[in-house]
């Protein structure tokens, strides 16, 4: 096998491994029954620790009052909500299914040019 077909044939295991992937998290996605639904729900809707204290840490930033204790206590939530943004991964069922979608995409396109 020379350099290109190994290659080639590497793309072509990529390729096969992203659509099995897409399958089953589209078949996945159209469950129905209540209880796995209500399983599924929770990667349906991930929650964002980090998104909801940036918002508390904000509004509380931007209270005005003289003494400034409410910037002493919102500044440092807004961070915190930064960092917990950087480190809770907020990603959801669809959003998976979509970058697995994108990734087939380019791969596809990729082999497209090669051929």
């Amino acid at each position: 096998m020379d350099k290109h077909t190994h290659r080639l044939y590497k793309l072509r295991l990529m390729s096969d491994s992203i659509k099995r992937r897409a399958k089953l998290y589209s078949s996945i996605s159209e469950i129905d029954n209540k209880r796995t639904a209500k399983s599924m729900s929770a990667l349906r809707k991930a929650p964002d620790p980090g998104g909801k204290l940036q918002k508390v840490g904000f509004i509380i930033f931007w209270i005005p009052e003289p003494t400034g204790i409410t910037n002493a206590i919102g500044a440092p939530m807004i961070l915190a909500g930064k960092y917990l943004e950087k480190k809770y991964n907020g990603a959801t069922l669809p959003d998976i299914g979509k970058g697995t979608k994108n990734n087939l995409c380019t791969i596809s396109n990729f082999k497209d040019t090669v051929f």
